[in-house]
């Protein structure tokens, strides 16, 4: 269950990925399956090879890419989503987020 999301934020997401950009998107979310994760980051790119070549730099496995069949992605969860969006100089998703 998804929270915590503007619709323009969204919006603009999904804008970034069409265009074959690397996007951010990071909101509240709560799955039983990841016990302590209250936030998850989607990092998408239309650009498949883009995207593992990118997840590839922070040791994210290609299998790993959810493939949405409009808007591909990863998710980021604890530690390795704080780690990659400070690399990333995405402070605002740490700050606004409270990571």
């Amino acid at each position: 269950m998804a929270f915590g999301l503007k619709r323009e934020e969204l919006h603009g997401w999904k804008i970034k990925v069409d265009r074959g950009e690397i996007a951010f998107l990071t909101h509240y979310w709560i799955d039983e399956r990841f016990p302590g994760c209250n936030t998850v980051t989607k990092v998408g790119c239309c650009d498949i090879e883009k995207l593992a070549a990118w997840g590839e730099k922070y040791n994210l496995k290609r299998e790993w890419i959810h493939m949405d069949p409009n808007y591909p992605h990863f998710d980021l969860f604890g530690e390795r989503q704080k780690n990659i969006l400070y690399s990333e100089n995405r402070t605002d998703h740490i700050t606004r987020f409270k990571l």
